[in-house]
């Protein structure tokens, strides 16, 4: 029996090098496609206080005190309301499951009006033009102690914002007074 020897020529150190950067890249893309297809899934299972812990380590996830979380999907430019300024909003109320409860409505209000609370503190982060998201826990929204009870009361309200216009609280009483909403010099304080 007679064996023909044929000539391997070694695997060069740069293909190896390729070969082993496409089986990463291909077992990260497979590992990214597996958790996008279970994170919404799992985490529609979480009763509102685990979503909420889970939702605020979410990459663009805000968190302030209070607990309300938000992401800024465009930022606006000047100021932040304050008490008495007023705002023309157009606001869009989802639950986690993607049921509406508030459709795409335009809404005007004076800061500081009774409102749901973590929806007033949401948009008094903003700027005019901006547009934000919000997640309010019970707390903060329909469950909020010495507020309206309702099936809404145990649920993370989502709530998607736009900021149209930003009125001054000053810019509002001038207009007040000149149609003669309120007696001149009310709303100022004492000694003008």
């Amino acid at each position: 029996m007679s064996v023909t020897a044929v000539p391997l020529h070694p695997v060069k150190g740069s293909y190896k090098l390729w070969i082993w950067l496409g089986v990463l890249a291909a077992a990260a893309i497979a590992f990214a496609l597996a958790w996008s297809g279970t994170r919404t899934p799992v985490s529609s299972h979480l009763d509102a206080d685990g979503f909420l812990a889970w939702h605020k380590n979410q990459p663009g996830i805000q968190t302030t005190p209070s607990g309300l979380q938000y992401q800024v999907i465009e930022a606006g430019s000047g100021v932040t309301p304050s008490d008495q300024d007023g705002v023309v909003l157009e606001i869009r109320g989802t639950l986690r499951n993607g049921k509406e409860f508030q459709p795409k409505t335009p809404m005007r209000f004076q800061i500081g009006q009774p409102m749901i609370p973590g929806f007033t503190e949401g948009v008094k982060l903003m700027k005019k033009g901006s547009r934000y998201r919000f997640w309010l826990p019970p707390k903060l929204g329909y469950g909020a102690e010495g507020g309206q009870q309702n099936e809404l009361s145990d649920q993370v309200l989502i709530f998607d914002v736009n900021m149209q216009e930003l009125v001054p609280a000053a810019v509002i009483r001038q207009m007040m007074q000149q149609q003669g909403g309120i007696p001149q010099g009310a709303g100022e304080p004492a000694g003008q």
